[in-house]
């Protein structure tokens, strides 16, 4: 039991819960914590042949699982998943959006279509979920929402325009959501976390060379999603709105509010800085 899935126990005895992106990283990771502690779990994810895998290891673990795979571009199928979810438990306490792409490479070298893509799924998919469970929950006795963004849309390096750009949407809409559903009792959380070892890359768009430069970063971030999902939800249990990690990126996050000038001469430098030390 883990002391992350035990105090959010605490706070929706009901234990049930919505994934998206639930068949690799940071979504598989809270679902393995969470069912460990006896949740309801309604997994989706675009890869079905995977997401099938998951759902039937789940199963064979004794765990409470439904798993349908969908794409969150879809908002009419994102909406009747959940419905049939909130149908089938008697609704959703806690909804965690994790689905996710990269785009990688300079600005000028991307396509309109790649940023559709990129938005769609990083920013649209989030917000498909985000209305179609807040109707519930509205309704209901509230509940808690985690939105995954990234420390990217706070550290926006190079090469990673569509990215970083889809992410500070995350934030900010997150953000919104705090103040405009905060009398309901909706709990919103937006995640920032730096990298961690996911499936990312497989599925990231791009010139090669950036692709393995950010699958770089990915690998030597010593972050595994297991420890990155047990933080979050400890911090989400505990009520924080803001997820910043590891830890070293809180200082970055206050330098960017309080001197954004400044953080933007500062960090190229700091990446260059690491960079340097890799070779």
């Amino acid at each position: 039991m883990t002391s992350a899935a035990s105090n959010l126990s605490q706070r929706f005895p009901k234990k049930r819960v919505f994934i998206t992106g639930a068949a690799s990283g940071l979504g598989l990771a809270c679902a393995e914590i969470l069912a460990r502690e006896g949740w309801q779990l309604v997994l989706t994810d675009v890869d079905a042949v995977r997401l099938d895998l998951v759902a039937s290891g789940f199963v064979r673990d004794g765990a409470r699982v439904a798993a349908v795979a969908c794409d969150v571009r879809d908002a009419e199928a994102i909406t009747r998943l959940i419905d049939s979810a909130v149908e089938s438990m008697g609704g959703i306490d806690v909804s965690i959006h994790c689905a996710g792409v990269a785009l990688a490479g300079p600005f000028h070298a991307s396509t309109a279509e790649e940023w559709d893509w990129t938005f769609d799924i990083n920013m649209h998919g989030v917000a498909n979920a985000s209305r179609a469970v807040i109707r519930h929950m509205a309704q209901g006795k509230g509940g808690l929402i985690v939105n995954i963004a990234s420390i990217a849309g706070i550290c926006t390096g190079s090469n990673m325009s569509a990215y970083n750009a889809s992410k500070a949407a995350v934030i900010a809409f997150s953000e919104s959501l705090m103040q405009e559903y905060a009398d309901y009792g909706i709990h919103v959380v937006v995640a920032m976390p730096g990298f961690f070892r996911t499936r990312l890359i497989e599925t990231a768009r791009g010139p090669e060379r950036a692709i393995k430069a950010a699958g770089r970063l990915i690998n030597d971030s010593g972050l595994s999603a297991d420890e990155v999902a047990e933080q979050m939800l400890s911090a989400a249990a505990r009520r924080q709105t803001h997820f910043v990690y590891p830890p070293k990126y809180r200082t970055f996050w206050r330098l960017k509010r309080l001197m954004p000038q400044y953080f933007q001469a500062l960090f190229p430098r700091l990446l260059k800085s690491r960079q340097k030390s890799r070779a």
